[in-house]
């Protein structure tokens, strides 16, 4: 496992875990960050990631991506 700031565009991922408290998983639950979402990472730069989430494209901070294991 890797965070997802760490993972290269183009590489499809597997959400394995999510660490951060209760509100932070929420969101990212709500953005369709859950653990076994299939996600691809389109970009990324100095930490902060953009990823495909179905069909979807959502912005992940440095911060936030630190916190998701692929």
């Amino acid at each position: 496992m890797i965070p997802l700031a760490l993972a290269q565009p183009g590489e499809k991922q597997t959400v394995q875990k999510i660490s951060g408290n209760d509100k932070v998983r929420r969101h990212l639950q709500e953005l369709g960050l859950v653990i076994d979402a299939a996600i691809t990472v389109v970009s990324s730069e100095n930490g902060n990631v953009i990823v495909g989430v179905g069909d979807t494209r959502v912005a992940i901070g440095a911060d936030l991506a630190r916190r998701i294991m692929v």
